[in-house]
């Protein structure tokens, strides 16, 4: 089984959303240890964003393009394959301003491809990526879950990824972070016991 880690929080060794992705994948790997692991850090090795060369780039043939749009295509194929090839992903996603860190939003805008995970149909959008597994680490300052706040945040990666075909989505959820210390403490150890006995309880 292949994972995908995906972290994207700016807080290195201060981020929850990190702590906790990291406790996901090793409990992962108890409850299944034939999982091979695959790691991007998108803080500390950003993936460039979604711009006029990464078109062209895709657009031009090997041969013609220059060193610039060469390494945009091979950035975008290389993301893309790792996401194609997993059976699972986990993606730490802290909310910033009320949405995801642009550095998750540069690793989405890489792997949403018409034609590899998704396609147009007469009948409409079909998502390609049917049959992966996705946990969502999703952590915050303030309380965003099912409030409008929250809707460019949680709501928007569950529409992102249900329009690529995963289905099988589940939060792993600690938020109210920055209203103190019993209200942090709570929403961690929360997370920490869905973690350790509910997120694998079927494997």
């Amino acid at each position: 089984m292949k994972l995908l880690h995906i972290d994207s929080s700016i807080l290195g060794d201060n981020s929850a959303s990190r702590q906790l992705s990291g406790e996901v994948v090793k409990a992962w790997q108890a409850a299944d240890a034939s999982a091979v692991v695959t790691y991007r850090d998108l803080a500390a090795d950003a993936i460039s964003h979604f711009s006029a060369t990464t078109l062209v780039a895709a657009g031009t043939s090997a041969e013609l393009r220059n060193a610039a749009q060469q390494h945009e295509a091979e950035l975008s194929a290389s993301t893309l394959a790792e996401f194609i090839a997993a059976d699972a992903i986990v993606i730490a996603a802290p909310m910033y301003n009320f949405t995801i860190p642009t550095q998750l939003k540069a690793w989405i805008d890489r792997i949403a491809v018409a034609g590899q995970t998704f396609r147009y149909t007469e009948a409409g959008p079909e998502g390609l990526c049917g049959g992966k597994k996705l946990v969502i680490v999703s952590t915050a300052g303030g309380l965003h879950a099912g409030q409008a706040t929250g809707v460019a945040h949680e709501d928007y990666l569950k529409l992102l990824f249900g329009f690529l075909g995963i289905t099988d989505i589940e939060f792993v959820r600690a938020h109210g972070l920055a209203y103190g210390d019993e209200v942090r403490t709570k929403a961690l150890s929360d997370a920490h016991t869905q973690i350790s006995e509910q997120l694998f309880a079927a494997a």
